[in-house]
C-alpha cells in the first residue's frame, strides 16, 4: 500500500500546488498558445516520469522507428490500465493528446491539466457532441498535435490481455477525414502494476510497441474517377482528390522520430534508437479500407501475441 499512498499524494499534491501554474498556463496561452502547450506537456511528462519511478514501472519501447517525427498521427491502442496513459505520453516524443471519455471533463484541475495537454472529451452517448469531439481531434492533427485513442472504448479487465473488445464504430474517423497516419500500439504489463491487485501497486516491466503506420485513403469526391478529358493530365504535387490536413500522399516518406537509446525516468528503455531515416509508408487499399478497423486490430494483437510469447519463453 505505500507505493499507493506516495502516488495519491504525489498525484494530489501535484493538482492542489499547481493551481499557480494553471494560471499563470492560461495567461500565456492568451498570447502565445503554443508556449503554453509546451510548457504544459513538459510540466506533464516530468510528473508521470516521477510517478512511474515512484510505482517501479520499467518501460521498454520498441518500434520507435515508426513514430513520424515529421507529422501527426493518429495512435490506436489496447487499454487495460490507467498507466496506459502515463507511459504514452512519456514515450510519445513529439506532441499529442488522448481522447478521453466526457465524465473526465467534470473532474477540476485534472480536466484543466487534460486540455492543457491536448486531451478532448468524448460523450458517446451523444452522437452531436461525439462528431464535435471527432472534429475537434481533425482540427488538432492538422495543427500537428497527435491523437491517441482507445477505441475498445473503456479499460478492457478481461483477465487475458489478448482478449480485446469488439472496436467503436468510427474509432479511425479522425485518421481518415483529417488524412493522417494510423500508428497502432501494444501495451502490456501497466494492469499488472495497478488494476489485477487493486489498490496495491507494485512493481512490473511494462512494454510499448508501436506498429508500422498505413494510411486510410480519404474517400474520393465524385467524378474523381471519371475518364479525363482529352490532353487533361494530374498536376503534378497535387493533393489525392478529397485529401485535407498534414497526410502523407501516396509514395512519400515520413521521417522517424529519433530513438532516445538507454533509459531515462521511469526506467524507460528503448533499443539502439532510430537514425532518422525517411522511410515509405503503407497505403491501405480501397478493399483493406472497408475493413480498417479489423485490420488494426488484427496488427495490436499480433504484438501482443508476439509480448506474451517472449513473456512465456516461448
Amino acid at each position: 500500500m505505500l507505493k499507493f499512498i506516495l502516488v495519491a499524494f504525489l498525484v494530489i499534491g501535484f493538482l492542489v500546488f499547481s493551481i499557480p501554474i494553471l494560471i499563470a498556463e492560461k495567461s500565456i496561452g492568451k498570447t502565445d498558445p503554443e508556449k503554453k502547450g509546451r510548457q504544459s506537456l513538459a510540466i506533464v511528462r516530468f510528473m508521470f516520469r516521477l510517478i512511474l519511478k515512484v510505482a517501479g514501472i520499467h518501460i521498454t519501447v520498441k518500434g520507435m522507428e515508426n513514430i513520424p517525427a515529421d507529422t501527426p498521427v493518429l495512435y490506436v491502442g489496447n487499454h487495460r490500465s490507467y498507466f496506459d496513459i502515463l507511459v504514452g505520453y512519456t514515450t510519445v516524443p513529439t506532441p499529442m493528446g488522448f481522447m478521453a471519455k466526457k465524465e473526465m471533463e467534470s473532474l477540476p484541475l485534472l480536466s484543466n491539466w487534460m486540455r492543457n495537454v491536448n486531451c478532448l472529451f468524448l460523450d458517446r452517448e451523444n452522437i452531436r457532441e461525439g462528431l464535435r469531439a471527432i472534429l475537434d481531434g481533425v482540427e488538432k492533427v492538422k495543427n500537428g498535435i497527435s491523437i491517441w485513442i482507445f477505441p475498445e472504448g473503456t479499460r478492457n479487465d478481461a483477465a487475458d490481455y489478448l482478449d480485446l473488445m469488439p472496436f467503436k464504430e468510427g474509432s479511425l474517423k479522425i485518421a481518415e477525414k483529417a488524412g493522417c497516419p494510423v500508428v497502432p500500439v501494444a501495451i502490456t504489463g501497466t494492469a499488472e502494476a495497478f488494476e489485477s491487485h487493486y489498490p496495491r501497486i507494485t512493481s512490473s516491466q511494462v512494454t510499448i510497441e508501436f506498429g508500422e503506420p498505413f494510411i486510410i485513403p480519404a474517400r474520393a469526391p465524385r467524378g474523381a474517377d471519371a475518364p479525363k478529358k482529352q490532353g487533361q493530365t494530374d498536376s503534378p504535387g497535387q493533393e489525392e482528390p478529397g485529401r485535407t490536413g498534414p497526410g502523407l500522399s501516396q509514395g512519400e516518406t515520413f521521417r522517424q522520430a529519433p530513438g532516445s537509446g538507454g533509459s531515462g525516468a521511469g526506467g524507460i528503455q528503448t533499443g539502439d534508437g532510430a537514425d532518422s531515416l525517411r522511410r515509405e509508408i503503407r497505403r491501405l487499399t480501397p478493399e483493406e479500407k472497408k475493413f480498417a478497423g479489423v485490420y488494426v486490430r488484427d496488427v495490436i494483437l499480433e504484438m501482443l501475441l508476439r509480448e506474451k510469447s517472449l513473456r512465456e519463453g516461448r
